[in-house]
């Protein structure tokens, strides 16, 4: 095995070592979209949603967090206190992307962030590290999959 291959090994076992120790990110939630998995943390209640990826200095390759609505409609997300670029997804209750917000900068003016809405009703929504979407070449109408471990309400 090649001294490179080895230590990226190395890595990856200490980057999951580390997601251990962090709240909702040792799970088997995971989704997948343009042929790409992503272990994500739920967010399904008001509380979680707020908080969000807040105060987080890095987002670990691979992870994301899914925001969980109790029934679609339009959707505005900002990036209050959150250290991190971001491509934030809208998917409807068909799970399919309905729109994209690519490589939004992260925000320390708190209240006075912009915010970054949908230009469709959605449900949930997907926030992947900035470059992700134009990566993975996503287009609206893409279909999110959902990992059976996600248990989700029906909408209301």
């Amino acid at each position: 095995m090649s001294r490179s291959r080895t230590a990226a090994r190395r890595s990856w076992l200490l980057l999951s070592l580390a997601c251990l120790a962090l709240p909702g990110c040792a799970t088997d939630n995971w989704v997948e979209l343009g042929g790409q998995r992503y272990g994500v943390e739920v967010a399904d209640d008001e509380a979680e949603r707020a908080r969000g990826l807040m105060f987080r200095d890095a987002l670990p390759e691979g992870h994301g967090m899914l925001f969980i609505h109790e029934e679609e409609a339009p959707q505005a997300y900002w990036m209050k206190n959150t250290r991190i670029p971001l491509d934030i997804l809208y998917f409807d209750d068909a799970r399919r992307l309905v729109s994209q917000q690519r490589d939004v900068p992260p925000c320390s003016l708190g209240n006075a962030c912009p915010s970054y809405p949908s230009n469709a009703p959605a449900r949930y929504v997907l926030e992947l590290n900035a470059g992700e979407a134009a990566r993975l070449g996503l287009r609206d109408g893409a279909v999110i999959t959902f990992a059976p471990t996600l248990t989700i309400a029906p909408a209301r």
